[in-house]
């Protein structure tokens, strides 16, 4: 007599996975801005393979790192260029606002008067600023590498892999927060 075979529950019949990539992780590649202009002030800039770029708060930049709490973000960079404005059009990109490295993007203003400039990181043309943070700020500290982005930026295309190797890589950018806090703690 043959033994019934009982197949175990579908939810148990396959290896689960359980750490999930985000978008982010599978298909951008990190790369880190270290005190750009001030002192632990930190970005993250993401390379798609498409030479896209999107520019992030890193870890480390001081919103992120003690969570503060935004009460306005001013997109208004200076007396004639509101970033709010930039309307791009075609193929080419026309109407986008050229950014250098140190191009401010806004400001943001925290619940504890504190004040910073979040800066471009790179080179290119401004695609798209994250209107979405006039409305929501703490998008910014909550979930600062998708719905918080700050700014959608493409690099010329011979100047995307330069940019992209002048920057921190994931790795040198954690030796650089180890060396940064062995300093501060002397």
């Amino acid at each position: 007599m043959q033994s019934a075979f009982v197949a175990p529950p579908i939810e148990e019949s396959s290896e689960k996975q359980k750490d999930y990539s985000t978008v982010t992780e599978r298909y951008y590649t990190p790369r880190f801005a270290v005190s750009i202009v001030e002192k632990e002030d930190d970005f993250c800039v993401l390379f798609h393979s498409n030479k896209i770029c999107v520019v992030t708060l890193a870890p480390s930049h001081p919103i992120l790192k003690f969570k503060k709490e935004i009460v306005d973000i001013n997109f208004q960079v200076s007396t004639k260029v509101d970033r709010l404005q930039n309307k791009v059009s075609g193929k080419g990109k026309k109407g986008a606002q050229n950014l250098v490295p140190n191009s401010a993007l806004c400001f943001v203003k925290c619940s504890d008067d504190s004040k910073y400039t979040l800066y471009s990181c790179i080179q290119g043309k401004l695609v798209e600023i994250n209107e979405h943070l006039k409305e929501r700020p703490s998008l910014l500290v909550n979930k600062p590498s998708s719905d918080g982005y700050i700014a959608i930026i493409i690099p010329k295309l011979h100047q995307s892999q330069q940019q992209k190797e002048e920057l921190l890589t994931p790795e040198k950018y954690e030796e650089c927060l180890i060396s940064r806090s062995k300093c501060e703690n002397k």
